[in-house]
């Protein structure tokens, strides 16, 4: 017979707590369908800052619970929550910041006269950036939000009614949220006005 370890219901709040915080920057994060709508460089910043806020927080739940590692309950599960939930933030960082650096080269270019084919083209490679990596932001914050729920109902069964209320309130509707992980993971074509890379080979 397995003894299933018990952790105390702070635990389970703390983690749906945490996937809320996510959604919550997930719930900031608009994707624009058209030129006129992309977020001006103030906003892409806020949402930065916001992220890596909630990223460094995510960090500090990892380091109180590895410095005042005890043995009952095991808070391996809890530790394994919070680190899995880093990958999908930090896919989601690596969107946002592609995409500040495309409204960076619009604003950049944004008051000069029109009549150029190249630059009007590297402007809607820009757009067209910017919509896919807010789009992949959205969907990777709603996966850290969505493991860390799952993680605090296998550890400690249904959680507290007005946290479980938010979760409910803020469930994922865009279809995009449910696609295949191995999908997602593919990385865009690049585009006409993406950066190349810094370093060479």
């Amino acid at each position: 017979m397995t003894v299933r370890a018990v952790h105390p219901p702070d635990e389970t709040f703390a983690l749906h707590a945490t996937g809320r915080a996510f959604e919550e920057v997930r719930d900031i994060v608009e994707v624009p369908s058209s030129r006129q709508e992309i977020p001006d460089l103030f906003v892409a910043a806020d949402q930065l800052q916001r992220l890596s806020a909630l990223i460094a927080d995510v960090s500090d739940e990892v380091l109180f619970r590895v410095a005042t590692d005890t043995a009952e309950p095991d808070p391996g599960p809890v530790i394994l929550a919070y680190t899995s939930a880093l990958v999908p933030a930090g896919r989601a960082m690596e969107a946002l910041t592609a995409s500040a650096e495309q409204l960076g080269f619009l604003r950049r270019f944004a008051h000069v006269l029109p009549g150029a084919p190249e630059l009007e083209e590297g402007r809607e490679a820009a757009f067209l950036v910017v919509q896919d990596r807010l789009e992949t932001a959205r969907v990777e914050l709603g996966d850290a939000a969505q493991g860390l729920y799952g993680a605090a109902a296998r550890l400690g069964g249904a959680p507290p009614r007005s946290v479980a209320a938010l979760s409910r309130s803020a469930r994922i509707t865009d279809a995009t949220a449910f696609t295949s992980p191995a999908h997602r993971s593919t990385p865009p074509a690049r585009l006409a006005y993406t950066p190349a890379p810094r370093h060479g080979r």
